[in-house]
């Protein structure tokens, strides 16, 4: 891919009114898609988050209702929830600091300065009120690469932010865990019907806001 394949990419991609249900993504892009979510990257490697992949059209459809009764929760190949931590417990950097050792070696001692600077980040954000708030942000990222990722892949989706965090919490078990609904991203494909794929990008000229010094 060149620079100019992405950039035809990025302006073959919009938020997606209506997919078409019969289109479904295929097993080997689907893959491509998801290592792009693991493969995200995130405050301190902290991957402050779970995301939940759901294609059972039962349980998509139960959670239509709690989205503002947009269709593009039910009408998806596949409905990605990214869900972010509450509270991002010790037991999180924990396991954060075994699997470094486990990818690249070392030692837990080695790390002791390391794990001790995220553990005294974690808890001033906490103290100060906004750790919640840093988790969501972190899933944005996320949400933003795996877009990216569709695109150069053919793949559409849709942002999402309209939707009531505490019934999907619900429905999708969330309660009395350390996670908590971010926003969605429902992926497949567009239905011949939607108006707004061949709609031009309304975007500023890049000199009113791109500023080189």
């Amino acid at each position: 891919m060149n620079g100019t394949d992405l950039i035809h990419a990025l302006q073959n991609r919009y938020a997606c009114k209506v997919f078409d249900p019969e289109k479904k993504i295929d097993t080997e892009t689907w893959a491509a898609l998801e290592a792009s979510l693991v493969l995200t990257p995130s405050s301190f490697g902290l991957q402050p988050w779970r995301f939940i992949v759901i294609q059972d059209q039962a349980l998509k459809e139960s959670l239509v209702a709690h989205a503002w009764n947009q269709r593009q929760v039910a009408d998806c190949s596949h409905l990605v929830v990214m869900t972010a931590h509450r509270s991002m417990p010790e037991n999180h950097i924990d396991a954060n600091i075994r699997r470094m050792i486990e990818v690249r070696g070392g030692t837990a001692e080695a790390l002791a300065g390391f794990r001790s600077m995220v553990a005294k980040f974690r808890d001033s954000a906490e103290q100060q009120g906004w750790l919640d708030t840093w988790a969501k942000l972190q899933s944005y990222i996320a949400l933003g690469q795996f877009m990216t990722a569709a695109a150069v892949l053919g793949v559409d989706t849709c942002p999402m932010e309209g939707f009531v965090a505490a019934k999907f919490d619900d429905i999708l078990g969330l309660h009395g865990t350390d996670y908590t609904t971010a926003v969605l991203c429902p992926a497949g494909y567009r239905a011949e019907t939607d108006k707004y794929a061949v709609l031009p990008k309304v975007r500023f000229e890049a000199a009113d806001i791109v500023e080189h010094r």
